[in-house]
Formats: C-alpha cells, structure tokens, sequence
C-alpha cells in the first residue's frame, strides 16, 4: 500500500499543472471574450476540467503527503486552498454555463469569481511551492537588506568557527555537528517537513530517528544510518543528501564518521574525546592570499554564476575563506571584446582574471576598469598592444599583469608606471626592449619577468651517454 501511495503522490508534480493551466486560460479567454460573450459556454467547460484536475492533483497530493513523510501542518494550508480552487472552478462552469438555480450565485458577478479564481490559483501555487522549495523560495534572491526592510526572517548558513590554539575547547556538537547537519540536511528534515519521519534539528529527533528506525549506532560510525547514507555513490538512490542537494564536503563526512566513532556526544568538548587535530584542521582559519583584496565581499548569486559556466568560462571561489573569484577563459579561446558583458554580474566578485590565449584586443581595457577588485589579470597570447591599458590605473588592488606573448611595447609600458598597486609584470617574448625594462626597474619598484633565462651550467650538463 505504501508503493501505491508513494507512485500516486508522485504524480502530483505533474498533474498539479493542469488545473493551473486550464485556469489560467479561461481566465485569459473570459478577458479577450469580454465584449462579445460569444463564448461563454466553452469557457464553461474549460474551468469544468480545470475543477476535475484540481480534485485529481488534490488527491494524488494527499498521496504524496502520506508517502513522503511531511507533516500535515505544512501541507494543510495547500491542500485546502487547493480544494476551495476546484469547488470555486466548479462554481465557474455553472454561473457560466445555465442560469444559476442557486440564489447566491445570481448575485456575484462573473469579474468577481474569475478574480477569486485568479487569487486562488496564485495563493495555491505559491503554497505549494514553499512546500518544494522550502519557506521564502520566492524572496531568497532578494539582499538580507532589503528582506530585513520587508520584515522577512533571513536564513543564514551555520559556519564551523574553529581556532588552532582554542580548538579542543569547542562544543563537538554544537559548534560541529550542527553546522554540517544545518546546511545539508535540516532543509528536509525538520518540524515543518517531516521527510521519512526524521528531524535531524535537534538531539532528540537525531536520537529518535525515523520511520526505519535508528540513525545513529553508539561508536560505530558503519551501523549509522546517518553516516552509510553519506557515503553510497551518489546516484544510489539511497543516497542522503539526494544528488540534486547541496552535498557536504568529504571534510564534513569524516567529521560525522568521527562523532559517531567515539559515541556521538552532545554535551562534551572536542578535548574531551581525545579526537585527531587532522580533522579539525580544514576548518581553521586560512592566512589571507594576497591575489585577492583584504576586505569582505557580498557573494556572487548563484544563478549569475551558472549563467556565465553555460558559456564555457570557468568561475570558481578562490578560497573557502572568501567570496572572491577566479574566472579563467582557457575552456573559451573564442572568448571577445563583446562577450565580457556576460561578466558584468560577478564584477565586484571578480579578483583574478584570465583572459590567456582569447580573441580581446585592446578595447577590452575599458570594461577591465569595470572591475574594482581585480587583482590578477591575465592577457597572454592575446592580440593587445597595451593601448588605452591605462584605463586601469584606477583599480586599487591591480597586483599582477601577465602580457607575454602579446605586442605590448615601450610605450605602453610607460604608462604602468601610474599603477600604484602594481609589483609584477610578465613580458616574455613581447616588444618591450630591455632598455626600456632597466629604465623602469630604476625609477619603479615593478618587478618584471622578460622570460629568457640563463641557468648556469652544472657538473650533469658536461656528461656524454
């Protein structure tokens, strides 16, 4: 009966469109059939099928409820605005279709009930997205700023906070194992989305477990449901978090495969269960690098970032300690002028940049200002000559600029001179000329890399096989 219920409720995705779609068009039909009613009958019909598919996606849900493990508190609100959506749709058909025998009916206007239609929909879809996507999807987008102003609640990921001198001190559970917990599976395990009976927000529904039993094995991190779920290949379709989820890190597993190792304690010290350094040590502070600027940054949105990988250029966190970034082309050689828009998102985002081996030429200069905490760039093989480079002369934290390989000559390089942030320069194989390269290392403290080098002969170098 379970099977049955479980294939049922997951029809409900799919179906659930349909009463969406009728609506939506004899909502639209009434609009444009407004003047004439020439239709009216056919529009009739069209919210009677709209109101027998919402009675089907009413029921395959409450299929779904019952084999997927949510509370009814979170779906209660849904399902009746999803059953008051098909009597209303019902209600429709008949005002449109015959003279209402039913003496209320004579007395609401049609533009009323197709804006309660309207309403209803909207409030129903809304819902039962929250239900899918978790409460404020629709907001999430939007700046702890701005959702502070409206008065939305804001979500914060839990960070693992640990010092190398203070690290034994920390609570394993509390300041460990709930961080882990918190940003990879509470988001279906919780009071308000009860999936397979489980919360792992607290001690009590992690001791508890849920509608298989235990989850957790007293020092034996093999028997924990918890952790083997964890580890099974990610398309095993045990696999918890499911593939599509965030996953945690393998730093992250072994901390949960170590807490249940040594008896899953909430109450005690890391000093306390004598556990390795070597665990910990990922999570402790990383020392500040410096191809990227000293100072705290928003995150790029995720959508932005996805948006620009689809072309080809890769984007990565320089370090998990920052949300700055390394945006590299060497996957997009057809890379232009014209595609640097595509960037404009991440621009504030963007600290190391390259642009090796692209199509730019020398009006991508101009967009590179865009950039105020480019710190690296990286213009090798590329057609530029360093015309209008001092468009750059602005970015505060410019350190490093690789021209190898390009026509940047004397001239241009005069100009760097203005770059007070900048220390290296790479000019192998270039038009620079020495001279040019002496000058410059007298008046400016640049270092600068022509390439050509000359290694001295060794002992080896003399030896005939």
């Amino acid at each position: 009966m379970d099977v049955i219920k479980q294939l049922v409720g997951r029809l409900h995705p799919l179906i659930v469109h349909l009463p969406i779609g009728f609506i939506i068009l004899g909502l639209l039909l009434q609009w444009f059939d407004r003047k004439t009613k020439s239709h009216t009958k056919i529009i009739g019909l069209i919210y009677l099928w709209g109101g027998i598919s919402a009675v089907v996606a009413c029921v395959t849900g409450y299929m779904q409820y019952l084999g997927e493990g949510y509370s009814f508190d979170t779906i209660k609100f849904h399902l009746w605005m999803g059953i008051t959506t098909a009597v209303f749709s019902f209600l429709m058909f008949i005002r449109l279709t015959e003279p209402p025998k039913i003496e209320f009916l004579k007395k609401i206007p049609v533009p009323a009930f197709a804006l309660t239609m309207f309403l209803l929909i909207s409030v129903t879809g809304h819902l039962g997205g929250a239900i899918t996507h978790g409460e404020g999807y629709l907001v999430e987008p939007l700046p702890n700023s701005v959702k502070l102003v409206l008065g939305i609640e804001t979500f914060s990921k839990k960070t693992i906070l640990l010092e190398e001198e203070t690290w034994k001190n920390a609570m394993i559970y509390q300041d460990v194992i709930d961080p882990v917990l918190n940003n990879n599976c509470v988001s279906c395990h919780n009071p308000k989305k009860l999936k397979g009976e489980l919360q792992l927000n607290s001690e009590e529904g992690i001791l508890k477990g849920g509608e298989n039993g235990e989850i957790v094995s007293a020092h034996n991190a093999s028997q924990s449901e918890l952790y083997v779920r964890m580890t099974l290949p990610k398309d095993d379709e045990d696999h918890m978090p499911p593939k599509d989820k965030t996953q945690p890190t393998k730093e992250e597993i072994a901390l949960i495969g170590a807490w249940l190792d040594v008896g899953h304690p909430f109450d005690k010290t890391i000093g306390e269960l004598n556990m390795e350094k070597k665990l910990f040590q990922s999570f402790f502070p990383v020392s500040h690098n410096e191809d990227y600027p000293d100072i705290e940054i928003a995150k790029a949105m995720p959508q932005s970032i996805d948006s620009i990988k689809k072309t080809g250029v890769h984007v990565e966190n320089i370090s998990q300690a920052t949300h700055f970034l390394r945006v590299s082309c060497v996957n997009k050689p057809s890379f232009a002028d014209t595609d640097f828009k595509s960037l404009h998102p991440i621009s504030k985002q963007i600290a190391i940049l390259d642009l090796g081996g692209t199509q730019v030429t020398d009006s991508i200069f101009s967009e590179l200002g865009g950039l105020p905490n480019l710190t690296v760039l990286k213009l090798d093989h590329t057609s530029v000559t360093g015309k209008n480079i001092n468009a750059l002369k602005n970015l505060a934290y410019l350190k490093s600029i690789n021209l190898s390989f390009t026509d940047f000559n004397d001239t241009s390089l005069e100009q760097l001179s203005n770059f007070q942030a900048l220390n290296s320069i790479y000019l192998s194989d270039t038009e620079v000329s020495r001279t040019a390269i002496l000058t410059n290392q007298k008046t400016e403290p640049i270092e600068i890399d022509y390439g050509d080098y000359t290694l001295p002969t060794i002992a080896a170098d003399t030896i005939v096989y």
